[in-house]
């Protein structure tokens, strides 16, 4: 028998706040010098990053290891350089995924001298430690269909997503108003986190804005996703 499905909603305005000029940082969990005891993770998925940063501001050269790290640009554009010898600007509408792997070092700009770059940066804890690095990039409006879920990320590459160090799906959804996406039902990544990205949707009894998570333990079988206005969203599968 499956166990009772439980919610629990991380609404925008609770979250962490940074404000250091060049950069305004809402924080899901705790990062940093950011710390709240009830939010330090849901299972795998341990940064969940809401930044947005001034014109000609970033983040210098900088070390990661064994980190799988997702970066989605919602506005603007983020140059980024790494050591494995990528160097891209990454568009609004796009995404970014590194596996730090043994250790990988990369820089974060935002290359405008006008435009503020609003972005995501979501980390998820590997289940396995060293590898070499690995960078791929994704063009979202290539490959997202519009009221369609994605499957982006996963733990065994199937359906031409990218296979990545984790027992874990990523999805990505742009929904028009009203519409409803369904989120397959999993054994091996039972339990889900939803962010809303833009918009505003319904899920399991939650209505989400803007900003918004929802933690979902036990989700074994199929859920709903409906839209309450044009959104963009992630749709995490966790074990």
């Amino acid at each position: 028998m499956n166990k009772p499905v439980r919610t629990s909603k991380r609404a925008a305005e609770d979250r962490g706040q940074r404000d250091h000029g060049w950069l305004q940082a809402r924080f899901t969990f705790s990062f940093a010098n950011y710390v709240d005891p009830d939010y330090m993770n849901f299972r795998a998925l341990r940064v969940m990053n809401n930044d947005s940063i001034q014109p000609a501001g970033g983040f210098p050269s900088h070390p990661h290891r064994d980190m799988e790290i997702l970066t989605y640009v919602i506005e603007g554009r983020l140059e980024h350089r790494d050591s494995m010898g990528n160097g891209a600007i990454i568009e609004a509408g796009n995404l970014q995924y590194m596996s730090a792997g043994r250790g990988v070092t990369h820089s974060e700009f935002n290359p405008s001298d006008q435009d503020i770059a609003h972005l995501y940066q979501i980390w998820l804890t590997p289940n396995q430690t060293g590898g070499e690095p690995r960078y791929v990039e994704k063009r979202l409006t290539d490959q997202v269909i519009q009221n369609e879920l994605s499957l982006l990320f996963s733990g065994d590459g199937r359906n031409e997503s990218t296979e990545i160090r984790q027992n874990a799906d990523v999805y990505f959804g742009h929904m028009e108003p009203d519409h409803i996406l369904a989120v397959p039902a999993s054994t091996s990544t039972p339990h889900a986190w939803v962010q809303i990205i833009s918009g505003a949707a319904t899920v399991l009894g939650d209505t989400l804005q803007a900003g918004d998570g929802l933690a979902i333990e036990n989700a074994n079988d199929a859920f709903d996703i409906r839209a309450n206005a044009e959104s963009r969203l992630f749709v995490f599968r966790l074990s």
